[in-house]
């Protein structure tokens, strides 16, 4: 069964650290971004999330959001599934939205991402 308390790194090189899951599926961690809006050095960020507890023989779905607030005022939602293979190999597969705010409402449009 995939585990996702522990830390973890993406095809961008940064990392994201997971606190043990609770028994109710809710963990809290750090994000290592190298990736920012506006370029620069890398930096951390909260997350807090929640595991669906997976059925039987199946493979656990997750959400966690982190907001970016020491370096942007953005917010991104991660949704994804663990999975492991048969070398025992643990994967996170994700999608994101993020969220920058905007001055107005007009500008709505290109506040997602």
């Amino acid at each position: 069964q995939c585990q996702l308390s522990g830390l973890w790194k993406n095809e961008l090189d940064s990392l994201m650290e997971i606190s043990a899951v609770r028994d109710d599926g809710v963990f809290q961690g750090k994000y290592l971004t190298q990736v920012t809006l506006a370029g620069g050095c890398a930096h951390v960020s909260p997350l807090t999330g929640a595991q669906q507890q997976p059925g039987e023989g199946g493979w656990p779905t997750f959400a966690f959001t982190v907001c970016w607030d020491k370096f942007s005022n953005a917010t991104t939602a991660f949704v994804g599934q663990c999975f492991v293979d048969t070398g025992g190999k643990e994967t996170l597969t994700t999608m994101w939205l993020l969220r920058e705010a905007v001055g107005s409402l007009e500008e709505d449009w290109k506040a997602t991402r």
